[in-house]
């Protein structure tokens, strides 16, 4: 296939650059069988789910892990803390890269410092925080949510002391962010969660919907789309994932009774799938990087909750796999007819099994 096939054209007023006025008031497409579209809003999902159907979460928490600092030797760059590697030392992407080097110090706006330890590819560096700084505490104090480059918004100015977080910045904090995340260590949201508010998944339980949750800890490598002209020659980047026993349990035995797995985003798809190579899906720690497009056979999932994505991309070629990909193109031309609102501040989908044999459930 070729990479080309899983393009669209976006008017720019449509990629949303705040949230919606309330969480649950998003708009929701649902895409049922042969290409059938509604037009809802995401708090009537109770309505379009089922009692016994199986809800999967991420319950991932997005760190602020964009920071700002300059070079003392001149020049500030933007820092953005990935992965800790040992107590004070971190993977980060530093923009830019060029000439930060191995072996200099880094001073933050409030004034932490910091250690080039080791150079890297595409931008990264090994970055040691300076003895008696924690680096989670250091990023609560000075760091930014790391939304994504299509949403447009200037750094902050160098202050001494820098202000507190005000603003979009304060509105960011909490709603680049479920309502349900518990584990800290994400650079990314799990998007497709943040419609949910906590009455709203009250309202699945009573209908008899039931939740569980894992870990996903979405890295850089989602938002790198494939370069290659042919989507079989890219390769995923790992992240970390965390699937506890009582998941495990839960997706097993509603698929064992042919109830409906319903995966909450991108991200808990290649979790479960990866998790359910061998058959069934198993508890564990590790790192997935499991790339899903069309041709793939859905092993632990039945349908998704997921948000709009970008054109070529790796989650688009995800949803393709699951809604077909002519069938998926056909609902996003649709979607920009309507003025759906895309990407991570955007509306929502829900996808369902795309024939017969898929809502009977899988083998």
């Amino acid at each position: 296939m070729r990479i080309d096939e899983f393009d669209y054209e976006l008017p720019a007023e449509l990629i949303a650059q705040r949230p919606a006025r309330r969480r649950d008031a998003s708009r929701l497409l649902v895409l049922g069988p042969g290409g059938a579209m509604q037009h809802r809003v995401f708090a009537e999902l109770p309505e379009l789910l089922r009692a016994g159907d199986l809800l999967v979460l991420n319950d991932a928490r997005v760190l602020p892990a964009r920071v700002w600092a300059r070079r003392v030797t001149g020049g500030r760059v933007e820092l953005l803390f990935l992965q800790p590697v040992g107590p004070r030392r971190w993977r980060v992407l530093v923009r830019p890269a060029r000439r930060v080097h191995a072996g200099e110090e880094l001073v933050t706006d409030a004034g932490s410092r910091l250690r080039v330890a080791t150079g890297g590819g595409r931008g990264e560096r090994l970055i040691e925080v300076a003895a008696g700084v924690e680096p989670l505490d250091l990023l609560e104090r000075e760091g930014r949510m790391p939304l994504p480059p299509y949403i447009r918004r200037p750094p902050p100015p160098a202050a001494d002391p820098p202000a507190r977080p005000e603003g979009l910045e304060a509105l960011d904090r909490q709603r680049y962010q479920t309502v349900y995340a518990a584990v800290p260590g994400a650079v990314a949201a799990p998007t497709a969660g943040l419609h949910f508010t906590t009455t709203l998944l009250e309202r699945l339980r009573d209908a008899g919907v039931q939740t569980a949750s894992l870990t996903l800890h979405v890295g850089p490598g989602t938002f790198r789309r494939p370069t290659a002209e042919t989507v079989e020659e890219h390769r995923m980047e790992p992240e970390r994932y965390t699937l506890p026993p009582a998941c495990a349990e839960a997706v097993n035995r509603a698929r064992a009774e042919r109830r409906r797995v319903i995966a909450v985003g991108t991200t808990v798809v290649r979790s479960l799938e990866y998790a359910a190579r061998a058959g069934q899906v198993a508890a564990g720690e590790g790192e997935a990087d499991l790339f899903i497009y069309p041709g793939y056979r859905f092993r632990a999932i039945d349908a998704m909750i997921t948000n709009f994505h970008l054109p070529r991309s790796t989650p688009l070629l995800l949803v393709a796999a699951l809604a077909g990909r002519a069938r998926l193109l056909a609902a996003y031309r649709e979607a920009v007819r309507r003025r759906y609102r895309f990407y991570s501040y955007g509306d929502a989908m829900l996808v369902l099994p795309a024939d017969a044999a898929q809502e009977a459930g899988r083998a």
